[in-house]
């Protein structure tokens, strides 16, 4: 059986503050969708092409760009090229998934909506590869931004995201997750406290979950 080879992409944790108990938007996956259906999600996805020449108002920080172009899985990537276009990535399927924006948004010809994606205020957590006996795999890359950052705090549900909402991590935990996303905000929580901790990187074989750091 041939194994998919990973597609490379990027995933956007927001974090409200504005309340006693820090918020994380989650979505939660149609029914329908033929990869995770039903379950609740950071918004993200795939990369696409026009993610590498994406207009940007703000340069991610030196030290998230490099631990980000240090993900580079091919020889012929261009780690700092990849960087950018997986910040690009998140904050695009973010608006897309969610219609909130971190940078600006104009109105072009025809009134389509041209997004101005700004870096500066992400950061780069975690990393996780799907495995291999999934007919969709993706080489998933977790970004995490403070939701002063947004434009607006009310997302719009979506026909991926069929609704969408801010949670406490207490009450994620309680929603239907991947395994993933439950991992990942246990990184999350460590990221708020302020405590030090090592950049998880998780990964399956057919042999299991491997994970290294």
């Amino acid at each position: 059986m041939l194994v998919p080879r990973p597609k490379d992409a990027a995933t956007l944790i927001l974090v409200r503050r504005d309340a006693g108990q820090p918020r994380i938007l989650m979505g939660r996956r149609s029914v329908g969708h033929d990869f995770m259906p039903d379950k609740w999600v950071f918004p993200g996805g795939r990369i696409d092409r026009g993610d590498y020449g994406a207009p940007t108002s703000g340069d991610l920080a030196p030290a998230v760009a490099a631990n980000l172009a240090a993900t580079a899985r091919l020889k012929r990537q261009d780690g700092a090229k990849l960087a950018r276009a997986l910040a690009c990535t998140a904050i695009r399927e973010t608006f897309e998934e969610t219609g909130l924006v971190i940078g600006r948004l104009d109105r072009g010809p025809q009134h389509r909506a041209r997004l101005t994606a700004d870096l500066a205020g992400l950061d780069y957590i975690a990393r996780a590869i799907t495995p291999p006996a999934r007919h969709k795999r993706f080489d998933a890359r977790f970004l995490l931004a403070d939701a002063g950052h947004l434009a607006s705090l009310e997302p719009t549900d979506s026909r991926e995201l069929g609704e969408v909402a801010w949670f406490t991590l207490d009450d994620c935990r309680g929603l239907d997750l991947p395994m993933v996303t439950r991992a990942v905000l246990d990184v999350v929580d460590t990221h708020l406290s302020g405590r030090a901790y090592e950049r998880p990187f998780w990964r399956w074989t057919r042999a299991g979950m491997d994970s290294a750091l």
